[in-house]
């Protein structure tokens, strides 16, 4: 149930980052910084998404830490874009907060596998 979320969560964050990368773009032009936050943003999900299919407890362990350096990596580009003015108060603390319980959740489910594991 917590992948699902998490699945969830992941897509609903993607979709924001796919239409602020697309204002920023449409507004500023800027295309190098908005690649890789939409880059990052979209790989969330994805590789959640590829934890249906894990071969192993280990390798779904491996793609949710994947998962979760690209959150992390989300994180410090939405505050680059906030810095710099490409994103709006509100804009960045929406997206912030997303992606901040999206890295909570997922050392969360991490940690949880892992005690899981040793056992």
């Amino acid at each position: 149930m917590k992948t699902n979320f998490l699945q969830e969560k992941s897509y609903s964050f993607a979709v924001d980052i796919v239409k602020t990368t697309q204002e920023i773009q449409k507004n500023q032009k800027h295309f190098v910084l908005t690649n890789q936050l939409l880059k990052s943003g979209t790989s969330i999900g994805a590789l959640l998404r590829e934890c249906k299919f894990a071969e192993s407890t280990a390798d779904f362990i491996h793609k949710q830490s994947i998962a979760l350096k690209e959150a992390n990596e989300s994180k410090y580009w939405i505050s680059i874009m906030y810095e710099i003015g490409y994103i709006s108060v509100e804009d960045y603390e929406r997206l912030d907060l997303n992606v901040t319980e999206l890295i909570k959740l997922l050392v969360s489910s991490i940690n949880t596998l892992k005690l899981k594991l040793k056992k």
